[in-house]
């Protein structure tokens, strides 16, 4: 249950951080010095639970489920005490002050379930800590010792694995003399060791090297017992002192002599720096071969480049599925043949799960009624032994997780099966589920981005596709590992009230579930509803799916507000009613190409009072619904990022409008007019897309105000989309903190592209599509980009392109699509060192020749780096 506390704890720390808000304090009334009290009881929780979780996480059961419970119902009771206080006006005094004893009454008891819960946990640590002291020389939990495994002449299987075999032994026996450490990387079933051991056992491996050791690591291991595994099998104590005689026999062993030594299953990084300098450097070709599924470790080594384990294909993938089920390299039974292969796909490369099933099907009966059923009710194999096993070997990489990164691993149970995940949506909603850590320096969505790759790193996210630009755009989670989320989310159930809600508005007179949209499984469930004016509650008749009655463990105590929507079409206006959680901080709206929306001013969405995501999408992604916010959402500081498709307020924005500080993107915003208020009071923001399709000619740059975009001082990303002749002009006023542009059908002329990468010096990523310049020709006799990765032009009607490899020295990506009159691609951009990849798409036939040419220059140069895709497929030159 400490996955639970401690999620719960770090949501509650952020929903106190943000009731301390200046914003809010000047609406609210509360008690600081008890706010600040309770805020430094759940940091002291945090701390601990981050420190001592992996030790005590077996004993701390009741007690994880107990801080669970009171600080889920701290953060309930706050927010009933806020939205309260919302609801009111501030001359209401008297109600106000009865509000505030009541809320400080439940504080205080609160308060003294935690500091009851925190006895009990740091005397629990305190027992602990006893009895390691009374255990000496061991590095963490029972020992398992490690072995010398001599050449048994016995293989374990290896279909599938014979091209990794034949690499790593190249990789061990050839190179320098001097002393040199391999790593193979993979999630936990992948083969890592299988290979390793395959590899140890080969005879050409076997006559290679003198000396051969296995240690076997896990995250449970004895250094002792690890040196005594070697050989060394003399009785010894436990001290210091003879520990370190075990090291220098283990140097003397190996001093001189040509070895081999693998590391099986390393998790961090300690057990290496107690060993390593007892390693000799004898330069004549001794190897250290490491395993483990963390990749960092393998770069904290010093080892050259790691070895990286992927999933079978389907052909090796039924091969071995053979050679476990048959025990020979095909299936020997033509009528179960299909049905084994669809079997095999279903582990999806896994060689774990594909040996498991295989030997689970192995002593089964051959027939063809027996492996449909198997086939179609895959529980017959959740339900071995074998299959426990599986998960046993699977949950090592969950549990070795620190704290912090096992609630953002155990969310990814509310994707369905075999889903790509969009990255930047599964960033904010861990965001929104305030699972993250704040760091100083860096915003949450850099936080996140890290736990992503560490997650990633320990192969435990996958990562399915990338961006033109090279960044991770999908990822995705193995069902096996799927299987695991599951399970020990339902051991822990730490999603107490609902935070995401999608509301379909094309569908709200439909039975579905109110906070996901989902038509299956529903029933009908009363929950208090808040109203604004008089403070009433009455109880209202929502309908919830399975799923999220299973996710919420508080739902029933779930308080909603009711928001109004006009619904716009060309048929007639609408008005409709939409009930939200209090507690919500991820809105996503989604509605049909015909209706356009708006939330009525005034409105209670500013009840909505922790909302940081508010997302507005539309089936048709060439007319998008129109989208109108209203005021209240300038008293909103929470907000982070807000995608409209729409207007945004800014006539509205009140003279005493909260600073929003947290707000980084603002996309799909229409006929943005960037004032200097509305500038003021987004003053962090890294993400602006904007777009300009109003019929009057004479609206140009200046009627728009976008000369105050170089206020703001941090965007990072800057999307502009003309329509109609935009008269976008003053390039000038773009903030030279832009890394990645985007401008489309602006018309501007080529001429000023020159100054353009000289005005934007940190420009890593620049976008042209739809004549966003305009004119036959793009000479580029000066000026430069000096930090362009990224340069991607689409459907311009340039006819000739000059230009030198010195004008983008640091050019990785080009990428041209739907290029009707562009003759041919500059040869010298072939010459730009740091460029691999060139890309077009739907482009003419003396484009493409003019890439194949470059692509043939530079291999006849020795430039086997670059690559050439042509309709996303790979370039080959004839040889």
């Amino acid at each position: 249950m400490a996955v639970a506390a401690y999620a719960t704890l770090r949501s509650l720390s952020h929903v106190l951080d943000n009731l301390q808000h200046p914003a809010r304090l000047r609406r609210l009334h509360v008690d600081t010095n008890q706010i600040q009290s309770l805020q430094e009881k759940v940091e002291f929780l945090l701390d601990f639970l981050e420190a001592h979780s992996q030790r005590i996480s077996k004993e701390i059961g009741d007690l994880g489920r107990q801080i669970a419970d009171a600080v889920a119902e701290a953060e309930e009771v706050v927010d009933r005490h806020v939205v309260d206080q919302l609801c009111y006006r501030p001359q209401e005094e008297s109600h106000n002050m009865t509000a505030l004893t009541s809320f400080c009454q439940d504080i205080d008891k609160i308060s003294g379930k935690i500091d009851s819960i925190t006895k009990e946990l740091t005397m629990m640590v305190k027992e602990e800590q006893a009895n390691i002291q009374k255990e000496q020389g061991i590095v963490s939990g029972p020992v398992r010792p490690s072995e010398v495994l001599p050449s048994s002449g016995k293989k374990t299987t290896t279909v599938g694995f014979d091209e990794h075999l034949v690499r790593v032994m190249d990789e061990l026996t050839k190179g320098g003399s001097n002393l040199q450490t391999l790593s193979i990387v993979g999630m936990g079933g992948i083969g890592k060791t299988t290979l390793a051991r395959n590899v140890f056992e080969d005879q050409y491996i076997v006559h290679h090297f003198d000396k051969r050791i296995w240690f076997t690591i896990s995250q449970e291991y004895s250094v002792r017992e690890i040196l005594l595994g070697t050989g060394n099998n003399e009785e010894s104590q436990e001290s210091d002192e003879e520990l370190a005689k075990l090291k220098e026999q283990l140097h003397k062993t190996l001093f001189g002599r040509r070895y081999l030594i693998v590391m099986d299953d390393v998790w961090d990084i300690d057990i290496w720096n107690q060993l390593n300098r007892f390693f000799p450097n004898n330069e004549n070709g001794s190897r250290i071969l490491v395993t483990t599924r963390i990749s960092n470790v393998a770069v904290s080594l010093g080892s050259q480049e790691s070895y990286p384990m992927d999933f079978l294909n389907q052909e090796k993938s039924w091969n071995l599925f053979c050679q476990k089920a048959f025990a020979q390299e095909d299936c020997p039974y033509p009528d179960l043949e299909k049905i084994g292969k669809n079997i095999a796909n279903s582990c999806n490369g896994l060689p774990l799960a594909i040996v498991v099933i295989g030997g689970l099907l192995a002593n089964s009966e051959m027939t063809r009624e027996y492996w449909e059923s198997i086939a179609k009710n895959v529980n017959a194999f959740h339900n071995s032994k074998d299959y426990e096993q599986c998960m046993k070997i699977l949950s090592l990489s969950y549990n070795n997780l620190p704290i912090h990164l096992k609630p953002c691993f155990l969310f990814l149970r509310v994707f369905s099966e075999d889903s790509e995940i969009n990255v930047f949506k599964l960033i904010k909603l861990w965001i929104a589920e305030r699972f993250l850590k704040p760091v100083n320096g860096k915003s949450l969505e850099e936080v996140a981005k890290g736990y992503l790759k560490d997650l990633i790193d320990r192969n435990l996210i996958l990562i399915r596709t990338f961006s033109a630009e090279g960044d991770i755009e999908t990822c995705g989670i193995h069902d096996l590992l799927r299987d695991l989320c599951l399970r020990e989310y339902e051991t822990e159930h730490f999603l107490y009230a609902p935070k995401v809600q999608h509301v379909s508005v094309r569908r709200l007179k439909d039975r579905k579930c109110f906070l996901c949209g989902r038509t299956t499984a529903l029933r009908m469930i009363g929950l208090n509803e808040v109203h604004d004016a008089s403070q009433l509650t009455s109880l209202a008749s929502v309908l919830v799916c399975n799923i999220c009655t299973i996710m919420y463990s508080s739902l029933t105590r779930a308080r909603l507000v009711r928001v109004r929507v006009r619904l716009r079409s060309y048929v007639k206006d609408s008005f409709e009613e939409i009930l939200y959680p209090t507690s919500l901080r991820h809105l996503e709206f989604e509605s049909d190409s015909r209706t356009d929306l708006e939330l009525v001013s005034p409105s209670t969405i500013a009840l909505l009072w922790n909302l940081q995501v508010v997302t507005f999408s539309s089936e048709d992604v060439i007319r998008r619904t129109k989208v109108i916010l209203p005021s209240e959402i300038w008293d909103m500081p929470q907000l982070r990022h807000v995608v409209l498709h729409g207007v945004l307020p800014e006539q509205a924005v009140p003279q005493d409008s909260v600073i929003m500080e947290n707000l980084q993107t603002l996309s799909r915003v229409r006929n943005f007019r960037c004032t200097e208020k509305v500038v003021e009071i987004m003053p962090n923001l890294k993400e602006l897309s904007i777009y300009f399709d109003e019929e009057k000619r004479s609206m140009d740059w200046s009627y728009y105000c976008l000369y105050n975009l170089n206020r703001l001082h941090r965007l990072e990303s800057l999307s502009i989309e003309g329509k109609n002749h935009l008269l976008l002009e003053n390039l000038t006023s773009f903030p030279t903190s832009i890394k990645e542009l985007c401008l489309d059908g602006c018309d501007i002329p080529w001429e000023k592209m020159m100054t353009l990468g000289s005005l934007l010096p940190n420009l890593e990523i620049l976008k042209l599509l739809l004549n966003a310049f305009s004119g036959p020709v793009w000479n580029q006799v000066e000026g430069e980009f000096p930090r362009l990765k990224v340069l991607i032009i689409d459907k311009c009607d340039v006819e000739w392109w000059e230009a030198e490899d010195i004008h983008f020295p640091k050019l990785e990506s080009l990428i041209l699509r739907d290029m009707d009159e562009l003759e041919e691609i500059p040869s010298v951009i072939g010459d730009i060192p740091t460029l691999s990849s060139i890309h077009l798409v739907y482009c003419n036939t003396c484009l493409v020749e003019s890439a194949i040419q470059i692509l043939e220059e530079q291999q006849n140069l020795g430039n086997e780096n670059l690559q050439l895709y042509v309709d996303y497929t790979s370039y080959q030159v004839c040889s």
